[in-house]
């Protein structure tokens, strides 16, 4: 979803706790510790491929419901999940692909605009767009019995 302000500009801070645990401040959002998991850090806080990840199906998710909401109809309540694929490229460790998958909460009944709402979410969502450039996401919607709806992207 883009981004409610002014500008089109924001910043996170940073600042290094110990080893590889990480503050990061949001500001008036709040904070949260990052860490990688042993044997380098503590796995004290998601490390940032978690991170990325998360952002990924959070933008999804609210993605969906935007594009639903806008014809007045409701989702229910959206849970996502997200699968990180990591391999090796070039001799280092690089997220190959994201799988997420999206649960409506209400039934597909319950939704009549869902059909167009589900073929301009993934549009909405500045995160996913983002890291497609560099980064093969698979969505997949399911209604509120876990039935596949739409594979969304395709399954690169």
């Amino acid at each position: 979803m883009a981004e409610q302000q002014d500008s089109p500009q924001f910043s996170v801070q940073l600042s290094l706790v110990e080893g590889y645990k990480f503050l990061v401040d949001f500001g008036d959002m709040g904070q949260l510790f990052s860490d990688e998991p042993p044997p380098l850090g503590l796995g004290e806080g998601p490390n940032p491929t978690r991170l990325l990840a998360a952002s990924v199906a959070n933008c999804l998710a609210a993605s969906l419901i935007f594009a639903i909401r806008k014809f007045k109809e409701d989702p229910g309540k959206v849970t996502a999940e997200v699968t990180g694929i990591l391999e090796r490229q070039q001799g280092r460790w690089r997220v190959a692909k994201l799988k997420v998958r999206l649960q409506l909460g209400s039934s597909v009944d319950a939704i009549p605009h869902l059909e167009r709402a589900l073929l301009q979410f993934e549009d909405f969502c500045v995160v996913t767009q983002s890291v497609r450039q560099g980064i093969a996401v698979q969505v997949e919607v399911q209604d509120n019995a876990g039935q596949l709806l739409s594979l969304a992207s395709p399954a690169s």
